[in-house]
């Protein structure tokens, strides 16, 4: 039986998003970290002194350790953007404005 069953949940129809360039399905209402983790990604950030991987930890939007790139926009909190259709997030690196223009 599906989790979704177990409660009774009726989601809306799914839709993709695009994580380095690969394509995840997501449900309406669910986060971009929540979308990654059902696709088994657990890092989508590196840390500025070390480069070492970091994803979702607190999941409620305290500690910044799940930021990434959304739509070309650095350090969003993927445990609190809901994902929408067509969404395009990439791993962050450092603190993501290496190659942004300001």
């Amino acid at each position: 039986m599906k989790p979704t069953e177990l409660v009774g949940a009726a989601p809306g129809p799914p839709f993709t998003i695009t994580f380095d360039g690969r394509q995840l399905d997501a449900l309406p209402g669910q986060s971009i970290a929540a979308v990654l983790w059902s696709a088994g990604i657990l890092s989508w950030r590196t840390t500025r002194g070390g480069g070492r991987p970091r994803g979702a930890f607190c999941g409620i939007g305290q500690c910044y350790d799940c930021l990434a790139t959304v739509n070309g926009r650095p350090n969003r909190r993927a445990c609190l953007v809901t994902a929408c259709p067509g969404d395009t997030v990439t791993t962050q690196e450092g603190d993501g404005h290496a190659g942004l223009e300001d």
